[in-house]
């Protein structure tokens, strides 16, 4: 009453004092400011309004901080109009004392102004985020992270009660429910035992604030506070994801339009979906079909897609078997070799947990912090972007798959008292057969693991002019073929690690110590041409057109002998490919004058059955009219030229002509794609170069193509014409 007197008024009609903010949602910090609105409605003169509002704010001044505004209803919606800051606030607005309906009135018309204005409010609030991200960095990967400003922090969260208030799209906010709680906890602590306002969590208030908490120790306690931060970005990101669906342009034309892109896998309003009619029982490998789709093409998973799986899993009827199939290996491996494409769809399987039914030992490491100032990231945020900088670089190995591999495992040994590379060393094994990797792979893994410093420590701290120094990693790494592997992890390693822990130098002398240690090793990494059976050589001797086609784990096996000719590699290349057949490998030889030719081959969504008898006139009428099947694969190409795509490292051409006495080799090393075989196959021909024999292998979304060629007259290819060759398969795959 004392109050009002100095408005010279009994009652408090048309004045009325509000909570906005942190205040309005009732989570004040020990060191919060108090955000309150004056509203009245202009009945007072400046100077009994000012005599109130001081009455009102000196008492609370001397306990809190206090960030005050008085304005008018109408003052206050043309500010909210004006200023995001006061727009946010108000969705919050919460009633204390005075004029109830007056504070109704202008939370009425906060949230309908918002909801109005939500095309343009939800672009001002996002642009604002990304400042305020770039500002503050992420609160799940910084050593000393701010809870309230960082991305997925407090403020975040906010913002996912502002979209939601828009009403464009559902927000989910019980998915972050714990995360709120685990940040509001931690922000409440920290300004207790700091005695500040400050949201910064510094390493000399992480223990403190550990302790007060009932945290075993401060790692176990960031380690919540990366998981929250970690939960609050995905659904933000996913939020953000479906209003850009919606204010599309391209949604409305579109929304009905379902994209096959492989077995019971859709692309439906730019998100990868599993078909109504998949049963997931019955195809053990579709989620990771369709993470592997969705990273490869860039496009993100439907949410409903992964509460599918999810509840398919916990209801136990999509668990793969052990070992994994083939197919479950390779895909796999096209998930982790999609690059930066491939981070989105990772967090995404982390956080509905999908990850932890393929890989249980993953949920070890899940936000396990790494409290150094060399590492920018959480260990398995470290591993996974260790993987997108080894997917640049699997045009520099034989075996991209065992890079990739390696790479997202690296540190699994981390989180124990052991020496994080030997226990990763043994917890790689297990992992790897589950996979399905063989076990000279399996060995290899191990070996890359636990030696994944060896190179960087060795160049930094040895003399490399020292024979000692390349003895001591020849002593350890068997061939080439695992010394390229090696380097590759380092360098990927290294560069996600950061500029703290890897530079240029570091980089020239890890290389330096490579091309050292490549002289003292023998052996050769080409692949060596096939043999042949005594059975095959006899059909081959036949001369006739002959066809085995056989079931096989990955689709079909076809062995076909045929008379060779000028093309035939490409010719078969294009009939499997225009029958909707995926080659994962391909063995062929020539023997007198017929070709020898093993297929492994896997059918594409729709593809007709084929039969032995039927393959054989597809190829029959090739022989006789190869131009249709190049239009066949051009009307095809087209098809797949309105699939989305993601970056990929350019094809890497080489050729060798001390690897074979008799040959040249060439060899391609691609990303996979619909045709790729017959257009190395045809260029090859247009050169006017035999192939004598070929061996083909598709690793993951990767290609590697080893081609022994020779001149039409026989004998290898001079220099200059293998040059010539090479420049004409590098233009036919740009």
């Amino acid at each position: 009453m004392a109050t009002y007197e100095h408005l010279a008024v009994l009652e408090p009609q048309g004045i009325a004092i509000a909570a906005v903010g942190g205040y309005g949602r009732g989570e004040l910090s020990p060191g919060s400011d108090l955000d309150i609105l004056i509203l009245h409605q202009g009945q007072f003169s400046e100077d009994k309004l000012g005599k109130f509002v001081n009455a009102l704010l000196y008492p609370l001044w001397d306990a809190y901080k206090v960030d005050h505004s008085v304005r008018t209803r109408v003052q206050t919606k043309e500010a909210a109009h004006s200023d995001l800051k006061v727009a946010l606030g108000l969705l919050d607005i919460r009633f204390v004392a005075g004029d109830s309906d007056l504070v109704e009135s202008v939370a009425n018309d906060s949230k309908q102004s918002w909801r109005k204005e939500s095309g343009t409010r939800l672009i001002e609030l996002k642009a604002s985020m990304e400042q305020r991200h770039i500002r503050a960095g992420e609160l799940a990967y910084l050593l000393e992270p701010d809870v309230k400003e960082a991305r997925g922090g407090l403020r975040d969260i906010n913002a996912l009660h502002a979209i939601a208030a828009a009403e464009v799209v559902t927000v989910p906010l019980e998915r972050v429910s714990r995360a709120h709680s685990t940040l509001d906890d931690v922000r409440e602590a920290l300004h207790t035992v700091s005695g500040r306002s400050k949201d910064r969590l510094l390493f000399q208030e992480q223990d403190k604030v550990a302790h007060a908490l009932a945290y075993a120790d401060a790692d176990v306690m960031m380690s919540d506070v990366a998981q929250a931060a970690r939960s609050v970005d995905y659904l933000l990101g996913y939020i953000w994801h479906l209003l850009d669906l919606h204010h599309s342009s391209r949604k409305a034309k579109s929304s009905n339009n379902a994209q096959s892109v492989a077995k019971n896998i859709s692309v439906v309003n730019n998100e990868i979906v599993i078909d109504d009619a998949a049963d997931l029982h019955s195809d053990p490998v579709i989620s990771l079909r369709a993470a592997a789709t969705a990273a490869q093409l860039g496009l993100r998973l439907s949410l409903e897609t992964c509460e599918m799986i999810t509840t398919s899993l916990a209801a136990g009827k999509s668990a793969l078997p052990t070992p994994w199939p083939r197919e479950g290996r390779e895909l796999l491996i096209s998930l982790i070799g999609a690059g930066e494409a491939m981070v989105p769809i990772f967090e995404m399987l982390d956080q509905e947990e999908i990850i932890f039914s393929w890989i249980p030992e993953w949920r070890a490491v899940r936000s396990l912090p790494q409290r150094n100032a060399l590492h920018r990231h959480t260990v398995d945020r470290h591993m996974v972007e260790t993987a997108v900088h080894a997917a640049s670089l699997t045009r520099k190995v034989h075996r991209p798959d065992l890079l990739l591999f390696a790479s997202l495992f690296h540190d699994i040994g981390k989180g124990g008292e052991e020496d994080h590379s030997e226990r990763g060393e043994r917890l790689i094994a297990p992992i790897a057969e589950r996979v399905g990797f063989s076990n000279e792979d399996i060995a290899t893994l191990q070996l890359l693991v636990r030696h994944h410093l060896l190179l960087s420590s060795t160049a930094t701290r040895r003399d490399l002019d020292d024979p000692a120094t390349i003895a001591s990693i020849t002593a350890v790494i068997p061939d080439l073929n695992t010394l390229e592997l090696l380097h590759a992890l380092s360098v990927a390693d290294g560069e996600a690690t950061g500029s703290a822990g890897w530079s240029d130098w570091k980089a020239a002398l890890v290389s330096d110590l490579v091309t050292r240690t490549r002289k003292f090793m023998s052996g050769s990494q080409i692949a060596e041409q096939p043999s042949l059976s005594q059975a095959q050589l006899d059909l081959a001797e036949n001369g006739e057109l002959t066809i085995e086609l056989l079931e096989h784990s990955s689709g079909y096996s076809i062995e076909i002998v045929s008379p060779d000719m000028p093309g035939l590699l490409s010719l078969i290349a294009g009939v499997l490919n225009i029958s909707r057949l995926d080659v994962k490998s391909a063995r062929t030889k020539t023997h007198g004058k017929s070709a020898v030719m093993y297929w492994i081959v896997s059918p594409q969504p729709h593809a007709p059955v084929i039969t032995s008898d039927g393959l054989r006139d597809e190829i029959e009428k090739a022989v006789k009219d190869s131009e249709a099947v190049e239009e066949k694969l051009l009307a095809r190409a087209k098809i797949y030229a309105t699939i989305p795509t993601i970056p990929v490292p350019a094809p890497n051409v080489v050729y060798f002509n001390e690897a074979a006495t008799d040959a040249t080799v060439i060899e391609v090393r691609s990303h996979d794609r619909p045709g790729l075989l017959f257009r190395i196959g045809a260029a090859i021909t247009h050169s006017k170069v035999d192939i004598r024999s070929a061996i083909v292998t598709t690793l993951g979304a990767e290609a590697i193509d080893t081609l022994y060629v020779t001149e039409l007259t026989g004998g290898p290819l001079s220099n200059v014409r293998a040059e010539e060759v090479t420049s004409r398969l590098r233009a036919a795959l740009a």
